[in-house]
């Protein structure tokens, strides 16, 4: 509920009452209360979620303007992607949804590295959506810096090289931007939401320190991140938080 929410949240300027309709759906993620979907919460589930998939929040596409790609891949599990634009509405420019795309990794894709499972999740979004994109201006918006690379990287990687290729007919009009991932929530809630997010947990006890394993996931716990989103963090950042970890000598 908590990654569907942030989802979501992400649009709410484009979502009337978006409090007021998910205040029910708040109180659900508070500590200490019974995970029940009562009517009232399943209503207001379906009501964004109705939201989300309609005007205004989703537009046609309009191929005279530039469009925004934000992409994002979980090692070992999805990739996903939204394609965006921004129109005017209402007689005031509002950035809304062209469409969304997801889908699993297959069994050999999973063992991709991080780098390679970004650009093979670009290189499937690009496919995906090469109705709206070939020969249209576009920036793509990505939480892995590595991808920026990607088109003059040199490697002798055959993957590598075969998305090189794939990409070439997009390269005069795209443009590939970092983004910090606490900021990435629109395109990481495609592939988070379906998945149970596995956290790693520190115990403190009075004279020992234990840690316990839940099925990490590819993904970085919740503890080295500091809040309630669930990000990919990159080296540097990871080692900071890393060495603020309570240890024993």
């Amino acid at each position: 509920m908590n990654s569907f929410l942030g989802f979501a949240s992400y649009y709410r300027n484009h979502i009337k009452n978006f409090a007021h309709i998910t205040v029910s759906l708040y109180k659900l993620c508070s500590k200490d209360v019974v995970f029940e979907i009562a009517k009232e919460r399943r209503d207001a589930y379906e009501r964004i979620k109705h939201q989300l998939t309609n005007a205004p929040v989703l537009i046609l596409s309009d191929f005279e303007l530039p469009s925004k790609l934000y992409i994002d891949a979980a090692c070992s599990q999805c990739l996903g992607a939204a394609l965006h634009q921004r129109q005017i509405v209402d007689g005031e420019p509002r950035e809304g949804i062209i469409c969304y795309i997801s889908r699993q990794l297959k069994d050999s894709e999973a063992r991709y590295g991080a780098t390679q499972t970004a650009c093979l999740c670009l290189v499937w979004a690009l496919e995906e959506l090469c109705s709206y994109l070939e020969g249209a201006v576009f920036e793509v918006y990505t939480h892995c810096t590595a991808l920026k690379s990607l088109v003059n990287m040199k490697t002798t990687n055959r993957h590598m090289l075969r998305w090189q290729i794939a990409i070439q007919k997009y390269r005069v009009n795209m443009t590939i931007i970092y983004r910090e991932g606490k900021s990435h929530t629109n395109a990481d809630g495609h592939w988070i939401m379906p998945r149970a997010i596995q956290l790693m947990t520190l115990k403190l006890q009075p004279r020992s320190l234990s840690i316990s394993w839940k099925s990490i996931g590819g993904r970085t716990s919740n503890f080295l991140n500091g809040d309630q989103k669930v990000v990919h963090l990159t080296v540097e950042t990871l080692i900071q938080k890393e060495q603020k970890l309570p240890y024993w000598e």
